[in-house]
Parts: C-alpha cells; structure tokens; sequence
C-alpha cells in the first residue's frame, strides 16, 4: 500500500484548520483493509480536559461518495474499505479512479480526503469473438490494409493493452500493423506482403494475440479465417485515407458530417460503390451516426457530448456489387467542440449541522462547497460568491472548493436565523449561473445583561400602610434565549436608618413585584432608598442592577394638641382686667401637629360662645383679643370654645373650653401677665439664648484647657547646657548631655554689690555631683528698676560655697562668657521674662530678636520656686507690673504670699 500525502493548511478563528490528505489503495482489496490512519496523518492531537485527562476523540463523516466502499472509524480515525474495490466497476474505462470523502475531526478540524483505487492486473485482453472470417481478392496487390476488431483490456495504464501480434503464417503472406486512435486505444490492421495465389493455397489460417503491459503480461488471442476468392479486377478507392472533421456538441440530429466518395473504374455492378461502417465498428458509433450506403454521406442521429467523447473515429469501408469484391477502406476523426451547455452545480456539506453560536468569532467555518462544470476551457472556469446582505464570504481553496464563513460578529437578538444562498457562474459565452441555498440557525449564548426599563424606580406609599402591601414592580429585559434570558430579581443588602433593608421591603424574585414588610411612618422616615438587583440563569451569570426610590407620603394622622394655654380637662380660666379696651390680646393658643405641609397648617377659630361678638381669634397665629369696650358688662365671665383645625384630608381639629373672666386689682397669683409689650415673645427665645451661653462656657473652657496644656509643656522642657569644645577639650567632640532644670540651682552669693544689686549664683545640683560639667555663674537683678531687668549669666569668682559632694571644674574654665551662648538659649527663656539685648551684644547677638517675644508668655511661675527659690521674694514686686494681671493671679497663687503688701508700698 503505497500513502502520500500533502498538506494544505489554513488556519480560522478558535484553531479551525482545513487539512488536505491524499491516500491511495490498491483495487481488490478485501473488508476492513485500512488505507490511512487520519488522526496521525494529520497531526490531530488530543485536547485536554479540565482535570488534565485527555478529552477522547471524534470523527465524523460529513461527505462520502462511496459509502458502500470506505468509511472512517469515530473513535481512533481509522480509514478502512468496507468491501471487496473494483477498480474497472467503479470507474470503467475512466484512466483516472478517485474517490472523496470530508471529515470533520475534534469539532474543529476538517480533513479533506482524496484517495486514488490503483489497478492491478487482474484482467486479460479479450476479443469481440474467437475468430473471424475475411475474404480477400487472389489479385490483391502487396501493401494492401484489412482492419481487425480490436481486442478490449479493462485496466488502465501499464496493465492496460499494449500490442497485437499474428503467429501461425507459415508463408509469410501476411503481416501486423498497430495503429493507435484518438483516445489512445490501439487497433490492428492486416497488411499483405506477397502476392496470393488461390489455386496454390485458397485457405489460411491465422492466430491474432493481444498482450497488455502489466508485470505478469496478460494476453488474448483470436483466430483469423482467410479465403482467397477470384480477382474482382477494381476495388472502390476513397479521394483520402482519412478525413478530420469537427462538428459542435449537442448538434442536431439529422445534420451531415461529411460526404464521402469512393470510386471504383469498373462498369456495372462492379463499378457501383456501396458504403458502410467496418464490421469491426463499436455499435456506440452506429448509435451516434448514419451513413447512406449509396452516397457516402454521414449524419448525426445521436446526442454529440464533448465530456462523453471529444474526440470520435468512424471506420468506413466501400464495396462494389461485384463478385468477390475487395473493399477500400478510410477512416473519419470527428473532433467534438465544446460549447457551454452545463449548467454549474453546487453540492454543500454543512460542518455545522446547520447551526452555529452567536459568540462565534468572524472566520468561522460554516459549511463546505463544492462547485463543479462539466465543461471545459472558460466553459467550465467558475465564479462563485455569496447573495444578499448576510455576514457570511465565501473562501476559495482549491479545485473548485470553498469554504463558507462569517465575515462579521453574529448577534441572534438581531437575526436568529439566515439564508444563505450562492451563486456559481461560469465564464462561457453566453455565461450560465447556478444558485442554491441553505438555512443557518444561530444559537443562543449569554451574552446580554439584563436591563431594566428605568434607572431609577421611584415608587410612593402613604404612611400607616398595611405590611404586605404591594408597592411596585421592577422589570428588567434579557433578550436571550431559555435560561440565558430568565431573570431573577432580590434587594441587594444594605441599611435603612441602622435597619437591615430586607425588614423594609422584599421583592418577588419572579417578577421584580416589591412589598411592604413594616408600616412606614412619615413623621420617622419621608424616603429611603434601596438597589435591586437582576440576574439572569445562564452560565456565566450576568447581572445589573438599579435604585428604587420609596417615597413615604404624609397622612393626615396626627390631631392638633393645644399647649397654650395650659388646658386642664381641656379647659383653660383666663382673667383680664376691666376697661382694657378693644384689642387687648387677652391669651394667644398654640397648637401643635407632627403632620406636615397641609395635613399641619393650622387654622384657629372660635366654634362656640362668642354669639355677642365679644372676642375675636386670629385665625393663623391664635390670638384671642376682646372685639367689644364693655365686654365685662356684657358678659363678665365669658365661655368659649376654641378650636383648632388642620388642613389635611380628613380635617383633624382639636377644642379648648376658655372661660375669660374680668377682675379688678392685681392678676391672681400665678397668672401670666398678657399685654400688647410682650404679646409678640416668642417661645423660642430663651431657647437661643441658652444656647449661645452654653456656647460661650465651652469656648471659654476649650481655651483654659489650652492654656493649661501649653503651661505642663513648657514645665517639662529640657535645658540643654553645653559646655564649648575649646573650653574642656578633655571631653572629646560630640559629648553633650542634657541638664533639666532640677539639675540647676540658685544660691546666695557671697559677694556683696553696691547699687542695691542682688547678685545670685547658678550652680549645678547635687545630681550632677559626679558629672565634669560643673557650672557656677553669676548674676545680677537690679530690683530698683521701674521694671524688671535682669542681665544674662555672668562668671563669678571660685569663692561662692558649692553645695557638698559637687565636683568643681571652675577653676580650670576659662571666663564665663565661653559658656553662655550655650546655656542661654536653653535656659534663659526659662529663668526670667525680660533680657536686655545691650548687655550681652557679644554674647547672643542674633539670638535675642526672636527670643524675647516668647520670654514672658512662656514664664511658668510653677518652675521658679525651684530655680530661683532665694530670688522671689525680691524679684516678684518688679515682675508683677510687667506681667499680664489677668495671668498671675492664676500663674502664682502660692508663690506671692507678699504681693499684695508689695503693691501697696509701691
């Protein structure tokens, strides 16, 4: 078994590829012979699935055009015969075998299959009959030609006949010619070599053998009778051995070929010419042509088809009526012309089943087609495209095939259904065109949303509602199809006023129907709002979701409540004194109502009693004024009934008895004072008052607590002393430690200053008794000055008692100058709140312009006890005058025991 095979590969969306194979199998090979393995030749791998298993494979058939002959195994791919293949059954004397087949492989592969039946040499070349019989002339001269029946081989090519050959000539009379045809068929001819001689031998008897070209030659013989008759002196001669004539397919019948003409010198009947075909003549050529035995003349009496026969060779033979006539003979090729009349066929195989997804990607394949003519030349070029405005193409591959497929995205919302017809069209003259159709149904993906018809669903409920009570719908639309297209609806969780949203409402998963689950309130919530959401059951779920909007509307539910005046069993006593006059404002009634808009405008009336006219009531702000001078003449203990009415729907009102009497002298204990002074105060006053008080005293207590923060933070500040690295260079660079103000102390010097100057020494505490960074400095508070002055630290003499257990180090510094510019920023702000800049200009020129400003707020008279605990008692009176009054008597409570007595002697 010989395989070849070629690949033509062409890929489309989603790894659908086209796949030519071309096998070959011997003919006479028996059931279940296999031809080709399609899965290996092809290369078709096996998918995976989700657990990483391989996916089993499929083949399915799409097109066989022999399925009694081969098929394709489903499962392994296998390309087997299911019979017995004759090659010359199957094709006849076609040179050419082939058989198709299309498979489409794992859903997404087609494979096109083409496979050749080879012959075998399993036929002999055969005769018309055993033997023949042929009578020729003891006159006929050498050279003269007798055409033999030619012998028929079935198979093909190299096995077909090849060559004839005569045996059993003992003379040497005759000889073989092999001529060939148009169609490439062969035939023999006799050919005379010597002259005969009836008297000698009148008889002879000759083998004709045809032999075929196979590998093991077959061959066929036929016996050839020759009788040698008396000379008939002339023989019918024709004008030329052969004639090529061309006649167009299809031609009527009944139109001549050709004319022939043979003459014969001879007079009477053996001068009279008689036409006809060869006995040797197949009779396909007596059914397509006639010939007038007596003038020559051939017609058409059959169907001319150029694809049946382009090419046809007549055999003719003229005789006279002579005795023992010796015929002559020519031949007559009849080229057939091709002219256009097939139409083009069009064979589909849908790889589809006639339905593809709408998710499909453009170049998708559709289904398969075949266009074929069965003429010739331009006659049988074809041109094929799709109708119609569909999205779908036509590609072309090879040999008059195509592939049909999308040509854009697919959406079965918009068309769910196509048909999809071509059109094939040849290039013949006049052209002829063909069309055929067929249906593709678009499948259902979930490809849309679900949409609902607003994007906001406002939806009202008056308040007081029934739960249960239905409230609205929400209705969303999914264009798909079955489950992709049912929707379903729920409240997408959150809260309404601190309360779960479900405990409000909940909607009707089927048709988006939304209930009340509570009675609302509209004095508690006018609105609230809440997400649905819709989703539909394909797979993947697609959902999309909208707000609804629940309006809570005001009823009418709440009655006016009378709080002015103060009503006991609904019934107010009001004393006026006499001779107020018209006008007097003798008590305003309030009333309250937690509806709102109409439903909590108020209107006041009097209802009852004031038949004289005596009073009169506004009816908007409930002012009740006396409307007659002398009303207590009239009617010294007045009777009314007030009432208070909404304007709701019902009206709700409410009643107060008032009973107005008229007194002389001083209102009874208790009873309100009502004038036209303070007819107009308004409830709300006090209210705004003693808010703006509260407001005040939270102001007020901020700022304390702020600056009691801002006092605790200057108490922890660190001082940071740094003795100069010139000064101890001992220590090394970089040593520094931080002195807190506990580590420093003031004590009294022993140095007496004129001037009244106190002079008093800062030293180190005993906590830094065994530190090396011994300070004692000096300095000077002139008490005397109008306001407190004091210079910055200056070095003292060695002679000032230190306290015990210090180590001093004074002896070896060098002046005290050196040491200040560090210990100043630190200290100094701590210490005193005024610094005289023209004391100290080489000490801390650039320092004190922006020191000073924060010296005196920044005093904490908290600190001093401990660092100047001598200094105070001096140094306060000068201090005091300076400082902000409103500050010391909170800052140093404690600390100035004197100062009043010192304020005074000032």
């Amino acid at each position: 078994m010989y395989l070849s095979i070629f690949f033509f590969l062409l890929l489309w969306a989603q790894a659908l590829t086209l796949k030519n194979l071309n096998y070959s199998v011997p003919e006479e090979q028996g059931p279940g012979t296999v031809i080709g393995n399609i899965a290996k030749d092809a290369r078709i791998g096996l998918e995976q699935t989700g657990q990483g298993q391989a996916k089993k494979a499929n083949f399915r058939v799409l097109e066989n055009s022999a399925p009694h002959l081969i098929d394709v195994d489903p499962q392994s791919g296998l390309l087997y015969t299911k019979q017995r293949i004759d090659r010359e059954t199957l094709c006849r004397r076609n040179p050419k075998c082939q058989l198709s087949m299309e498979v489409f492989a794992n859903d997404k592969e087609i494979c096109m299959i083409k496979i050749d039946i080879q012959d075998t040499n399993d036929n002999s070349p055969t005769f018309p009959s055993d033997q023949i019989d042929i009578e020729i002339s003891e006159n006929a001269v050498p050279g003269t030609r007798f055409p033999l029946t030619s012998a028929h081989d079935p198979d093909a090519g190299e096995n077909g006949l090849k060559t004839y050959q005569i045996t059993r000539d003992d003379y040497n009379l005759f000889s073989l010619e092999v001529k060939s045809r148009g169609d490439g068929t062969k035939f023999p001819e006799l050919v005379i070599q010597r002259p005969l001689d009836r008297e000698e031998r009148s008889h002879h008897t000759l083998i004709l053998s045809a032999t075929d070209g196979g590998e093991y030659p077959r061959s066929g013989t036929m016996q050839i009778n020759v009788k040698v008759i008396d000379s008939n002196d002339n023989s019918p001669v024709f004008d030329q051995p052969s004639y090529v004539v061309e006649i167009p397919e299809n031609s009527p019948t009944g139109k001549v070929v050709i004319d022939l003409n043979a003459t014969d010198p001879d007079e009477g009947n053996n001068g009279q010419v008689v036409y006809s075909f060869s006995g040797y003549a197949p009779e396909r050529i007596r059914e397509l042509f006639s010939i007038d035995s007596r003038t020559g003349v051939i017609k058409i009496q059959g169907e001319i088809d150029y694809e049946e026969s382009p090419i046809i060779e007549i055999d003719i033979q003229a005789k006279d009526l002579g005795p023992n006539p010796i015929p002559g003979h020519c031949k007559v090729t009849v080229k057939v012309l091709d002219r256009n009349d097939n139409w083009p066929s069009i064979g589909f195989v849908s790889v589809r089943q006639g339905a593809i997804s709408e998710a499909a990607p453009p170049g998708t394949v559709i289904a398969l087609v075949r266009v074929t003519d069965k003429d010739s030349g331009r006659n049988g070029q074809l041109q094929c495209r799709v109708l119609g405005n569909v999205p779908f193409k036509l590609e072309e591959n090879y040999d008059n095939f195509y592939t049909v497929v999308t040509d854009r995205p697919l959406d079965r919302e918009v068309q769910d259904e196509y048909n999809v017809t071509i059109m094939a069209k040849d290039n013949g003259i006049p052209p002829l065109n063909f069309t055929k159709s067929f249906t593709v149904k678009i499948l259902d993906e979930n490809d849309n949303v679900p949409r609902f018809t607003k994007v906001v669903y406002l939806l009202q409920i008056p308040e007081n509602n029934i739960p249960g009570e239905y409230l609205g719908s929400v209705l969303a639309h999914d264009p798909d199809l079955g489950q992709n297209g049912t929707v379903y609806y729920s409240i997408v969780n959150s809260n309404v006023s601190g309360g779960d949203v479900n405990t409000y409402v909940n909607v009707n998963a089927a048709n988006g129907a939304i209930y009340a689950v509570r009675s609302f309130n509209y004095e508690q919530i006018k609105y609230f709002d809440f997400k649905v959401l819709a989703k539909d059951a394909g797979s993947p779920h697609l959902e999309s979701n909208t707000s609804v909007r629940i309006t809570v509307l005001d009823v009418n539910d709440n009655i006016p409540v009378i709080v002015l005046p103060l009503l006991l069993n609904d019934t107010a006593e009001i004393h006026v004194p006499r001779n107020v006059g018209v006008g007097y404002i003798v008590t305003t009634v309030r009333a309250v109502d937690n509806d709102y808009g109409e439903s909590g405008r108020l209107t006041y009336e009097i209802s009852d009693g004031n038949e004289d006219h005596l009073f009169e009531m506004d009816p908007v702000t409930g002012e009740v004024r006396t409307a007659h001078p002398f009303w207590e003449d009239v009617s010294p203990a007045a009777e009314l009934i007030v009432r208070v009415m909404d304007h709701g729907k019902p009206t709700l009102t409410a009643a107060a008895r008032l009973i107005v009497k008229a007194y002389n002298g001083p209102l009874p204990g208790g009873e309100p004072r009502i004038n036209e002074e303070n007819r107009n105060w308004d409830m709300s006053l006090p209210l705004i008052v003693t808010l703006s008080i509260i407001s005040v005293l939270l102001l007020a207590a901020m700022v304390t607590i702020a600056i009691k923060c801002k006092r605790e933070n200057k108490e922890i500040r660190t001082y940071n002393c740094r003795i100069a690295e010139y000064s101890h260079p001992q220590l090394g660079k970089g040593k520094k430690k931080k002195i807190n103000k506990n580590d420093i102390m003031l004590v009294q010097s022993e140095v007496e200053e004129r001037d009244a100057m106190n002079v008093m020494n800062v030293v180190s505490s005993p906590s830094l008794a065994t530190s090396p960074m011994y300070f004692d400095y000096q300095t000077r508070l002139p008490l005397s000055s109008p306001r407190s002055e004091v210079m910055y630290l200056k070095p003292t003499a060695n002679n000032l008692s230190v306290p015990q257990g210090h180590v001093g180090l004074l002896e070896t510094s060098p002046p005290g100058p050196q040491l200040v510019p560090d210990l100043v920023p630190d200290l100094v702000p701590n210490l005193v709140p005024n610094l005289v800049p023209d004391l100290v200009p080489d000490l801390v020129p650039d320092l004190v312009p922006d020191l000073v400003p924060d010296l005196v707020p920044n005093l904490v008279p908290d600190l001093v006890p401990d660092l100047v605990p001598d200094l105070v008692p001096d140094l306060v009176p000068d201090l005091v005058p300076d400082l902000v009054p409103d500050l010391v008597p909170d800052l140093v409570p404690d600390l100035v025991p004197d100062l009043p007595v010192t304020q005074q002697a000032k």
